[in-house]
């Protein structure tokens, strides 16, 4: 069996570009549109902490359940893809997501915003 090992990986027809060939051998999907841009692991009770991130500049606390994670890069529109998950609770988003942060609202079974421990966002779509 061969090691590769290597810094940077470079497309040859456009440099951003890796085509990678899926299971079964009979689709390829694009390296760089499959990797997740954002991530925020975080605290949401009492005083914020991020526990790990990734591209994240920093989270706003906007009350009761409600928070903005900010890019530290930003991507290239809004029509990105954030996904959020709340200990056991409902997540939903009070605006749509932008090119600079994502705005959410957590909600319990109630319906009620509450703060929780353990909240954790990815987002996928284009950087800028």
């Amino acid at each position: 069996m061969a090691t590769l090992k290597t810094n940077t990986l470079t497309g040859t027809s456009t440099a951003g570009s890796i085509a990678v060939t899926g299971e079964g051998n009979s689709t390829t999907t694009n390296l760089q549109q499959g990797l997740t841009k954002v991530f925020c692991k975080f605290n949401g009770e009492s005083t914020i902490a991020i526990g790990d991130s990734f591209n994240t500049s920093g989270i706003d606390d906007n009350g009761t359940g409600q928070f903005d994670v900010n890019y530290t890069n930003s991507m290239a529109s809004a029509n990105n893809c954030p996904n959020i998950n709340a200990d056991q609770f409902m997540s939903q988003f009070d605006a749509e997501p932008n090119a600079t942060r994502v705005n959410m609202t957590i909600r319990n079974s109630s319906n009620s915003t509450v703060d929780t421990g353990f909240i954790s966002v990815n987002v996928n779509g284009d950087l800028a």
